[in-house]
């Protein structure tokens, strides 16, 4: 007789809060009444979403379901726009931009009317600037919170994780997409499939597009190759949405055996803009293998050149793009990059890491090492993975701007060549000077070495044994075959410059990280001792501006709820205005629990950053932030304003 598997506490438990979750949401009595979203995705353009999405919409209205017409795009489609008869169909709004009124969604009148259902075409649409928030998935998930159903419509190229497929298979950059949380949020997709050959038919009756862009597009975007691989990538990109769902119910109604535990995968990224592509196949890996993943940067001196701040931004990009699509993204730091990556690995059970191929010269990787050769010789039981590089020209690394600075190797030359001429002149009269001129070479290598790294300390070590030996080394002003017996001891030179250089460089980045994190911590002990012996709110406030305002070099105004939850500034810090339109931002921020302004892709023309100040699910007020200089915060110090807005909000909430 086979064994009767029963759940653990914890499975049943989990299980008895689903049920009473669905019932919930089914009899619409929740204490936040989510909608539910419904995606229409296909493989291409012309397969029949928005037809498919319009026929399901006269179904609802005929079972009395209050539905409206948000947006949605017929491209002169006579089958698509006969089924707009009998539809609300909601006047779009006019938002100007460089003069011309352009059309977008009406996010405001839809929040308003608060119908039951809304239908949204082309779900991966870029807003007009200006507009509440950057995309109009951003407006589905504010509809779908005000607890009001969406149909949308979505094209498989248009998924994050999945644009670099469609670019390897059709050769086509995809700017607009949709980050994969959004399907992981729906509560259902239905695919709607059309053979290729039936496509291209519809294609060249004008059913797609008018005949002269049909003819384009044939040539181009809809070949056959293309239309069949994208189809496939459609229908595993379902079935694997179905085997979660079946894997799901197996789960909760303990078919099945408990299942094993899932694997976990590590991905290494840098500041390269390569990483992206490794982030999004590391995603889609843990997806298919339904496994946890990690994102992990190593601040190390193993690094080839130092961060430029083009380099700092494309690695925030990284980093946000590695949040975007699920990771845990981890920050470590040590002297070697493999040995970081296998230590934590290891402490986190990682079976799988993933790597890109290094863009280190073979020179480079002699004197400084390969990261790659040391995590497969030390990974031990965990399997490393390498990704080839999609384009070889993007990893080249080039000086910031195109900018060459050219000055510490003037003043490096400048200062040999004062020291060889000099000791010239003073040989003439004294023995010996030769032996003492050597020495005091090395203070230049030394001091080049520390000031600007290890290249400048090798071209000041060259021009040093040159010098000395075309002035210092008899026949004087000149190389000659009898010089080769002094060429050992000014290799020691180019020797000394590269180990000190090494060390000077180790220890700057040491005592940088240390200094770091050593002001990321004591900021925080500082503002929560600070706060803590506030004796009332109003000290407890100023007190927290004053300390944000410091740390970020920024205008600050704290805002919070009174008794009947309308906003109002209750401190700030600064000279920055504070406009009604900046109130409203903040008043959106509070009700929705997100960030929007400044650094977001909500309202990202906004000069003031908000940050809601949040306790798990209860917002106790939002925290704005100016910065006084160009630019926005990096995603260490986003962190950091994260965990002072996290300490307002307990203090907040504990009073």
């Amino acid at each position: 007789m086979a064994e009767y598997n029963r759940p653990n506490p914890e499975e049943f438990l989990k299980r008895i809060q689903d049920e009473e979750n669905e019932e919930i949401v089914d009899k619409g009595v929740a204490g936040e009444n989510k909608g539910r979203l419904k995606v229409f995705l296909g493989f291409c353009a012309g397969v029949g979403k928005t037809y498919h999405m319009l026929e399901e919409t006269k179904v609802a209205l005929k079972n009395g379901v209050n539905a409206i017409i948000g947006v949605v795009e017929t491209h002169g489609r006579k089958e698509t726009e006969a089924l707009l008869e009998g539809l609300e169909i909601l006047p779009r709004k006019k938002i100007d931009y460089n003069g011309l009124a352009l059309d977008e969604m009406d996010l405001d009148k839809i929040l308003e009317l608060k119908p039951e259902l809304v239908i949204v075409d082309e779900l991966a649409h870029t807003n007009v600037p200006g507009s509440r928030h950057d995309k109009r998935y951003q407006d589905v998930e504010e509809i779908l919170k005000a607890g009001i159903n969406v149909y949308a419509t979505l094209n498989i190229q248009h998924i994050e994780s999945l644009i670099d497929i469609v670019h390897e298979v059709s050769a086509v950059s995809v700017q607009e997409t949709v980050p994969d949380r959004i399907l992981e949020i729906a509560d259902e997709i239905e695919l709607i499939d059309l053979t290729p050959e039936k496509l291209l038919e519809r294609l060249q009756e004008g059913k797609v597009y008018i005949p002269e862009k049909a003819k384009q597009a044939m040539k181009k975007f809809f070949r056959k190759g293309n239309l069949l691989a994208l189809r496939e990538l459609s229908l595993r990109y379902t079935a694997k949405r179905v085997d979660e769902d079946v894997l799901s119910y197996k789960q909760r109604y303990s078919i099945t055996t408990p299942w094993p535990v899932g694997s976990r995968l590590l991905v290494g990224f840098s500041s390269s803009p390569t990483s992206e592509r490794l982030l999004r196949i590391t995603h889609r890996m843990a997806s298919d293998m339904g496994a946890e993943w990690f994102a992990v940067y190593v601040e190390s001196t193993q690094q080839q050149v130092e961060i430029s701040e083009k380099a700092k931004f494309q690695l925030d990009k990284n980093i946000r793009l590695a949040e975007e699509l699920g990771a845990k993204v981890v920050s470590l730091s040590g002297n070697v990059i493999a040995d970081a990556i296998i230590n934590f690995a290891k402490e986190k059970n990682v079976t799988l890491i993933v790597a890109g191929l290094s863009y280190r010269s073979r020179l480079d990787e002699i004197f400084r090492g390969s990261v790659l050769s040391d995590l497969t010789k030390k990974s031990g039981q965990i399997n490393v993975l390498i990704v080839g590089n999609e384009n070889k020209n993007v990893l080249k690394h080039t000086p910031e701007n195109g900018i060459f600075d050219f000055k510490p190797y003037l003043i490096c030359f400048s200062v040999v060549a004062i020291i060889v001429f000099s000791g010239y002149h003073l040989h003439l009269g004294f023995e010996y000077v030769a032996l003492n001129v050597a020495m005091f070479l090395f203070l230049p290598v030394i001091i080049s070495s520390i000031l600007w790294g290890t290249r400048v300390s090798l071209f000041t070590a060259v021009v040093s044994a040159l010098l000395y030996d075309f002035v210092l080394i008899e026949p004087h002003l000149s190389f000659s075959e009898s010089d080769l017996g002094y060429w050992p001891g000014l290799v020691v030179i180019v020797i000394v410059s590269l180990v000190v250089s090494t060390l000077a460089k180790g220890i700057r980045w040491q005592t940088e990280s240390t200094r770091h994190r050593e002001r990321f911590l004591t900021s925080l002990y500082w503002f929560s001792r600070e706060l803590m012996k506030a004796s009332n709110l109003d000290e407890a406030l100023h007190k927290s501006a004053e300390h944000i305002s410091d740390a970020f070099q920024c205008d600050v105004a704290i805002i919070l709820p009174d008794e009947s939850d309308e906003l109002h500034i209750c401190k700030k810090q600064g000279h920055t205005e504070f406009t009604d339109k900046q109130e409203a931002i903040a008043s959106w921020a509070y009700k929705n629990g997100l960030p929007a302004g400044l650094g977001t892709q909500t309202l990202p023309s906004a000069i003031w950053h908000y940050q809601p100040l949040k306790t798990e699910d209860v917002v106790c007020g939002v925290l704005c932030i100016v910065p006084r200089r160009a630019g926005f915060l990096s995603s260490e110090q986003q962190r950091l304003l994260d965990s002072f807005a996290n300490i307002i909000a307990m203090y907040l909430s504990k009073r």
